[in-house]
């Protein structure tokens, strides 16, 4: 065996020296490593706790704040595999060369959603931190760490998706489903109209069209709106609305999963999923939709349903979640109040407005109820 290096023989001497008994077995442990563990769990749940008061005060989300906070128990769980009397010990605030180093960018944080994202990344990094220097201590919950660490990544994706999905929909109240029409003009001419009565997103849903005709109705909607403040979404068809060129897709329970859904309309695409409980609703928050149909609420003239859900799983999934949720389902004028009384503010209609006398001022109506 090759003598010791100079380097190496002085870093054995100097953790022999920083070396302090765990347990009543007289095991030690590097003090160094301990230091580091110490700092990094502070950082760790520090940062958890930021981001849950920013999830519990600003963005108002009981789901995700609930997740938040499970995750900063567990890691405090995950961290007592090491005695907090031996991290008090190994601390040494006065001598630590880091406390005083600080960058301009620490200091200045221009908007709430600053201390989100630097929250987001000292836990990430503290975790990762801990991960890799608790395998020197051959601690036992390293793994379940990794895990953390994880579920952490999952949580910033859900936390990222709902607040992009607010801005993408802040003004969005009025959701109109259509069909492909019986020919283009008549749809063009409901189209134009839809547009010029300010309806916030329209969806072709159409189960009679084939594949080509299908596309051609959505690539005429698509042209239609494009400019306007109109969204256009393309119902069950991910690979419609990729190639039409819509806003996004909305999806059943039944439909492609979310996953490959994404894969074919891309990261700027907008994704919807219909949700019949609670359970789906926050499924499809861990998903990542951009928004969630809620429903059904009423016996619907265009859908038939086996069972309504109703008014009080809406009131359910408004008080749990902050992704934008439209009620839908047998909507119309006479029940919308009741829709408003449970803290929704959107919904889905199609027959209401569709097969209204005059379905733009129909949609004005709702509009004005919407917005009151």
């Amino acid at each position: 065996m090759p003598p010791a290096s100079p380097l190496q023989s002085a870093a054995k001497l100097h953790q022999q020296q920083d070396l302090i008994p765990v347990d009543s077995d007289s095991q030690v442990v590097d003090t160094r490593v301990l230091r580091i563990v110490d700092a990094n769990a502070n950082r760790s749940l520090e940062g958890l706790r930021v981001i849950e008061e920013y999830l519990r005060f600003v963005l108002d989300d009981p789901h995700l704040t609930e997740c938040c906070k499970q995750l900063r128990h567990n890691l405090a769980d995950r961290l007592s595999v090491i005695p907090a009397s031996q991290r008090f010990m190994a601390r040494d605030i006065a001598g630590d060369v880091g406390r005083e180093i600080t960058t301009e960018q620490e200091q200045k944080r221009p908007l709430t959603e600053s201390v989100l994202v630097a929250s987001f990344q000292r836990v990430k990094q503290g975790l990762r931190c801990l991960e890799e220097y608790l395998k020197t201590l051959n601690a036992p919950n390293t793994p379940q760490l990794e895990s953390l660490r994880y579920e952490v990544y999952e949580l910033e994706k859900s936390v990222g998706i709902t607040f992009h999905s607010q801005q993408r929909l802040s003004d969005a109240r009025l959701y109109v489903l259509m069909d492909g029409g019986d020919n283009e003009q008549q749809l063009i001419s409901l189209t134009q109209r839809l547009i010029s009565a300010d309806v916030d997103m329209i969806q072709l849903r159409d189960k009679r069209l084939e594949d080509g005709p299908l596309l051609e109705r959505a690539r005429l909607i698509r042209n239609l709106t494009a400019g306007s403040s109109t969204l256009f979404f393309v119902n069950d068809r991910p690979d419609i609305a990729r190639l039409s060129g819509a806003d996004g897709v909305h999806l059943g329970q039944s439909d492609m999963c979310l996953h490959d859904a994404r894969k074919i309309v891309g990261t700027e695409g907008l994704i919807g999923i219909s949700t019949h409980s609670l359970e789906q609703a926050l499924q499809a928050v861990g998903d990542g939709a951009n928004y969630v149909g809620v429903g059904p609420i009423f016996p619907s003239t265009t859908k038939n349903f086996d069972t309504f859900p109703g008014l009080e799983l809406l009131n359910s999934v408004a008080l749990q979640i902050s992704l934008p949720v439209f009620a839908i389902g047998g909507i119309d004028q006479h029940n919308l109040p009741q829709v408003l009384g449970t803290g929704c503010s959107r919904v889905a209609v199609s027959g209401a407005v569709l097969q209204a006398d005059d379905p733009d001022r129909m949609a004005q109506a709702f509009q004005l109820q919407l917005q009151a």
